[in-house]
């Protein structure tokens, strides 16, 4: 008996420490009848690369949601762009934090034409006719991001939710903004993030930091799904959970099938 009551406590802690917010889970399931473009519909046949205006313009001529990062400029510019460096699109090892939008503006993405979006051009171009996904890159503690975005979005009319691997943006927007809907990012972070403190990766694997955040849902790679937080959150808990990054249609399918929010890429 004592070893059951044992039990039971450690369970509901567990519980208790993993659940969401669960006033907005109407809402947040609203956004289902999406599915959401990674990066956008970017295509590099047609010479559109990811995160770039193309590749958003076509994820809304198809009526696709746009699932889309966001980093802060050295001169306080939030830009579209997913790397914290410019290794891989751009071909310079500069740092997005640490340069000026008017650097950053220099360089083109992927051998294109095209060139790093402000965040503001993209609402501009969309005007709310499909949904955002906005992950927000937070590569250290500093949150100013948050509030940048949060202002940026003020006056935008469409639909958005926000996402983040770094748990403190969701606490900013728990403590500043709470009527955004937020999402708490992850993975197998133990095993893919050896430069990130491992208690900090641990907890955000297992969806223990929702303890202080409260998501109102969770966006978890499809290849990690077997993790036990997720499993409870999606048959116990009942919370809506998006998935990504889905390549083939038959995980497209799978995923529509069992989670509430699909993320892909063009195949």
């Amino acid at each position: 008996m004592t070893i059951c009551i044992l039990f039971l406590t450690i369970l509901l802690l567990f519980l208790y420490s993993i659940a969401p917010r669960f006033r907005y889970r109407k809402t947040v399931l609203s956004f289902s009848k999406y599915a959401f473009a990674h990066r956008g519909y970017w295509d590099m046949e047609m010479n559109i690369p990811e995160n770039s205006l193309p590749s958003f313009q076509l994820a809304v001529e198809h009526g696709f949601g746009i699932e889309l990062d966001l980093h802060l400029t050295k001169d306080g510019k939030i830009v579209v762009f997913h790397d914290d460096f410019l290794t891989r699109m751009c071909g310079v090892d500069f740092s997005v934090e640490n340069t000026t939008y008017d650097v950053l503006s220099q360089y083109q993405l992927a051998g294109t034409s095209e060139k790093i979006p402000l965040f503001s051009e993209v609402l501009a171009l969309v005007k709310g006719k499909v949904p955002l996904l906005i992950e927000l890159k937070l590569p250290s503690s500093n949150t100013t991001l948050c509030s940048l975005v949060q202002k940026e979005l003020e006056h935008y009319h469409g639909s958005y939710l926000i996402q983040s691997f770094n748990s403190l943006g969701l606490l900013w927007f728990r403590k500043y903004a709470p009527h955004i809907l937020r999402g708490q990012l992850s993975a197998n972070l133990t095993k893919t993030e050896p430069t990130i403190p491992f208690i900090a990766c641990f907890a955000v694997k297992y969806l223990l930091s929702n303890v202080v955040t409260r998501p109102d849902f969770i966006s978890y790679k499809l290849k990690d799904e077997k993790n036990i937080s997720l499993i409870l959150h999606k048959y116990l808990l009942n919370t809506p959970i998006a998935v990504w990054t889905l390549h083939t249609e038959t995980e497209i399918s799978y995923a529509k099938a069992k989670y509430s929010i699909p993320i892909f890429e063009k195949s």
